[in-house]
């Protein structure tokens, strides 16, 4: 390049800058309902020192995850739905009453459909007809679900509740009434098989869910696997940590635990979720979190009446105990806790002291039945009982319960019947069993923090728990006219 183009240059740019002047610096333009975006200086010289300034733009308060859609303002002020589906809780789908005297039988209509004002409901009070729960765990943390499970049909009123868990999971809905449907998938597992991962995927779009809520620990991989379900509302727990990262893309709300294990929150383990679920909204107040409950139906009760019938025990007049030490799945421990299974040799020693009912052992595998007869005797008692849905029914017949941290505990709570846990420490007694007292249950726990070294004279002492729940009067009976 020669001189004279390099001039010809300098004043083809000095004339431009003569008649493309910068915008004035006090002017504005506007975008959408933001507030105005002021000093458009992409045409300043490079020299400016205004051009290193960017204006922010702060998102509304209640626009709690601004990564959903970037373009979205939150609600609109000056938009006026009216009272018809705002405020208050959703109404139950109508059927026809039932009618006794119908020659065809006690006849249940199903429930209608109201397809012209379904969806209003849906959009402008945020009604929820169809909800999944995606559960993570097994039998222990399956059960403790069961209040928060009550807690959204309250809240929902005729919303149908389905679940997805692990197959030990999905045998505890055997006990809970709110559930429609418990399809087997374990969620904990970081590799599944492409082909069930799509078909669950469909399975679970089809279904056209309006909320989803998930208990396992998420990252942006899980969150995929519920955004891809396309319901309304995702819920999920996340990783306390950089694993979370990304998830709150996918997700409409989160919570995070205080630990990586959400089964150290003990029987209280999903207070987020149930905190938020019965939050106080369209004029509805907060929905308390109701006790743990299980329902038994009379098909099991026979069985398992069979049961122990043929291991030589009569009703009312054995106790349960629970908690051998096994390699088996059946042994329904929690996660939270793993120092939860006593060996044989300490099991004898309790067994022995017991006075007016018979110990019956609970064994998860037949394996373990010549063992329990060669260290504690030939003619005890035994039964061999995997589900918990039977366990609870043997629970439900008997004078009460020794058991470790496993479901046998929890399943005593339920059904009202006096027990003594046997922990490793006393916090952890605290965490899974609050309020002792009131769940008629006596906490013996370990000055070790090992379950191993329990003192067997602790658990011989509070034997007289069972003699007192036999001596107290029944409840009278209440006449309903």
């Amino acid at each position: 390049m020669n001189k004279h183009s390099i001039t010809m240059a300098v004043t083809t740019t000095t004339t431009l800058r003569k008649y493309l002047t910068p915008f004035p610096s006090n002017s504005t333009y506007y975008h959408g309902g933001h507030k105005p975006v002021t000093r458009i200086s992409f045409l300043n010289p490079i020299d400016d020192s205004t051009t290193l300034r960017r204006s922010t733009l702060k998102p509304k308060a209640k626009k709690k995850n601004p990564w959903l859609d970037p373009f979205d303002d939150g609600e609109d002020p000056d938009m006026e739905y009216g009272s018809m589906y705002a405020d208050g809780k959703q109404d139950e789908d109508p059927r026809l009453p039932d009618n006794p005297k119908s020659p065809y039988g006690f006849l249940k209509f199903p429930a209608g459909y109201a397809v012209e004002v379904a969806s209003l409901g849906l959009k402008i009070r945020g009604d929820v007809r169809r909800c999944c729960c995606v559960i993570s765990g097994g039998v222990y943390e399956n059960l403790l679900f069961f209040p928060v499970i009550q807690l959204i049909k309250d809240r929902y009123p005729g919303v149908q509740v389905d679940v997805i868990a692990s197959d030990r999971g999905k045998q505890t809905y055997e006990m809970n009434k709110n559930v429609r449907w418990a399809t087997v998938y374990d969620p904990d597992d970081h590799f599944p098989e492409p082909a069930e991962y799509t078909d669950m995927v469909g399975l679970l779009k089809g279904r056209y869910y309006d909320m989803i809520l998930s208990t396992k620990l998420a990252g942006i991989g899980h969150a995929a696997f519920l955004f891809m379900t396309t319901a309304r509302d995702r819920v999920s727990y996340i990783y306390p940590n950089v694993n979370s990262a990304g998830a709150g893309l996918f997700l409409s709300q989160t919570f995070t635990p205080d630990t990586m294990n959400l089964s150290d929150g003990g029987y209280n383990m999903y207070h987020q979720m149930a905190d938020w679920l019965g939050r106080p909204l369209n004029k509805v107040p907060r929905h308390p979190v109701p006790p743990l409950k299980v329902s038994l139906s009379r098909k099991v009760k026979d069985v398992v009446e069979a049961k122990y019938k043929s291991a030589g025990v009569e009703k009312g007049k054995y106790v349960v105990i629970h908690g051998i030490l096994c390699d088996s799945k059946a042994s329904m421990q929690s996660r939270g806790d793993t120092d939860s299974l006593l060996p044989l040799e300490i099991w004898a020693e309790i067994s022995q002291a017991i006075r007016g009912f018979t110990p019956l052992f609970v064994i998860p595998h037949e394996k373990v039945r010549e063992d329990v007869e060669e260290i504690v005797g030939d003619d005890t008692s035994i039964v061999f009982i995997t589900t918990p849905a039977q366990l609870a029914a043997l629970i439900n017949d008997s004078a009460g319960v020794i058991a470790t941290n496993t479901a046998a505990i929890q399943l005593a709570h339920a059904r009202e019947k006096p027990s003594i846990a046997l922990f490793c420490s006393e916090e952890k007694g605290r965490v899974f069993v609050p309020n002792a007292e009131e769940k008629k249950c006596t906490i013996i726990s370990s000055k070790t923090g090992k379950l191993v070294d329990i003192d067997v004279r602790d658990v011989t002492a509070a034997l007289k728990v069972f003699n007192v729940a036999a001596a107290a009067p029944p409840a009278p009976a209440v006449a309903l006219v």
